[in-house]
């Protein structure tokens, strides 16, 4: 197949790629399909919402049990579990047959993608140059919103061409083959792939031993400012993918077919800003050396752009601005994923499965709260622009917030202390080291 003739390191990255797009294929069809099955059940904005929100609720859940999981048993593994169960529960959504039938197969398919990022940050960790991470999370990242671009176009032709349920089988036939196709391609660890070649070890991260057991306290304490700023960006991101289609449907009373045009052009900046993103977090560090400017400035700097990207939207209708206003702020709020990513690998390389997963668990929340509380406001006010306010709101939180990320201090599990002893910031300002017991 021409697919082995790849390095082993490129086609990790490139199946990590696939399973980005399809996961949030997956994720965002709802929200195209929503004027078949919103109309077909008889649902509200504030009751569509709930549907675009119950995903999240055990996807929240998972995205630390996930990382710890995936820490634990591999990458490889996990993911095959999860894909099975993700491309199981978007068939299933086809089959719904009201409210409540809806929003069981959206907590289904939660439950399976809960652990997909974290667990592929856990693969990155073994598989990327410690100086490419920001360029693999970014290139992921863009693979996701190509997923997030292409779905409202093509749910709206297998809708035209057939129905809103058709567009679930399909998606969940994709999900099922990536499934198949990982299963024979991935080895959990760089060394026992039969195409490696010495050259490839050698730019990869050394092989560690088993991880040592996660102090969980502690990460968690040490990763909570990046999971608020990853919450700040998650509300813009969740009220982008949920809503954008439907802004454009109802706000400027297009037909279906122009809105999800207009919607994917703002999605597509989304996929130049991931890619862009890991490229230029990536040369920040190889220029500056600094962690701090090439992760934390930049995200602070980005974050004030989408603001500034937000703003004009209150103030003007005309559909052309709008839509050049709003791919700015997606732009801008996307170019901050290759250095939010990179972070829990540069904060805690031993736990990053279980590290990314506590940071991803700042977007799920968001995930459940801003699909549900823009519906409202739409319902309540019937204004389609009053929920990019709280948009705005949070990224200047995040702003502030960025600077007490830290990616330049590191946190470390040290064995070689008396059990129990921990060693802190004030101690070694560099690092954030912890003692677990043996």
């Amino acid at each position: 197949m021409k697919l082995f003739r790849l390095r082993p390191t490129s086609m990790v990255l490139l199946m990590l790629c696939v399973m980005y797009f399809i996961t949030y294929l997956d994720r965002v069809n709802v929200s195209t399909a929503a004027s078949g099955f919103g109309a077909e059940f008889g649902l509200s904005n504030t009751q569509i919402g709930l549907v675009f929100s119950a995903f999240a609720y055990p996807y929240l859940v998972f995205q630390v049990i996930g990382g710890w999981i995936s820490d634990k048993y591999g990458a490889r593994r996990t993911l095959i579990f999860c894909g099975l169960l993700w491309g199981v529960a978007t068939i299933l959504t086809g089959f719904a047959g009201g409210l409540y039938s809806m929003l069981a197969a959206r907590l289904l398919l939660g439950l399976g993608e809960g652990a997909t990022f974290p667990a592929a940050t856990a693969a990155m960790t073994r598989w990327v140059a410690k100086e490419k991470r920001g360029f693999a999370q970014g290139i992921t990242h863009s693979a996701a919103r190509i997923g997030n671009a292409v779905a409202p176009t093509v749910i709206v032709a297998v809708m035209a061409a057939y129905n809103w349920r058709m567009a679930f089988y399909v998606c969940g036939a994709i999900s099922l083959v990536w499934v198949v196709v990982w299963a024979f391609v991935f080895t959990e660890h760089p060394k026992d792939h039969p195409l490696i070649t010495p050259a490839e070890l050698a730019v990869l991260p050394a092989p560690k031993g088993p991880a040592p057991k996660v102090p969980w306290k502690a990460l968690f304490k040490r990763m909570a400012p990046v999971t608020i700023v990853y919450f700040c960006y998650g509300w813009t991101l969740w009220l982008f993918l949920s809503w954008i289609p439907q802004y454009f449907l109802h706000s400027y009373n297009m037909d279906l077919k122009k809105s999800a045009v207009f919607a994917s052009a703002v999605f597509f900046a989304g996929v130049i800003g991931d890619t862009v993103g890991g490229l230029v977090t990536d040369k920040l560090l190889i220029k500056t050396g600094s962690l701090k400017k090439s992760r934390s400035w930049m995200v602070a700097v980005c974050m004030f752009l989408t603001l500034a990207c937000l703003l004009p939207v209150m103030f003007n209708h005309n559909m052309y601005i709008s839509m050049a206003c709003l791919a700015g702020g997606f732009f801008f709020a996307e170019m901050m994923i290759g250095p939010m990513w990179a972070i829990p690998m540069d904060i805690a390389p031993e736990f990053s499965g279980t590290a990314s997963g506590i940071m991803s668990t700042g977007s799920a929340a968001a995930a459940i709260l801003s699909p549900v509380v823009s519906g409202y406001l739409i319902d309540r006010y019937g204004s389609w622009d009053l929920p990019f306010v709280g948009s705005m709101l949070l990224m200047a939180i995040g702003v502030i917030l960025a600077f007490r990320m830290k990616p330049e201090n590191k946190f470390e599990c040290v064995t070689n202390l008396p059990t129990g002893v921990v060693v802190t910031d004030e101690q070694h300002p560099r690092r954030a080291s912890v003692t677990v017991g043996k």
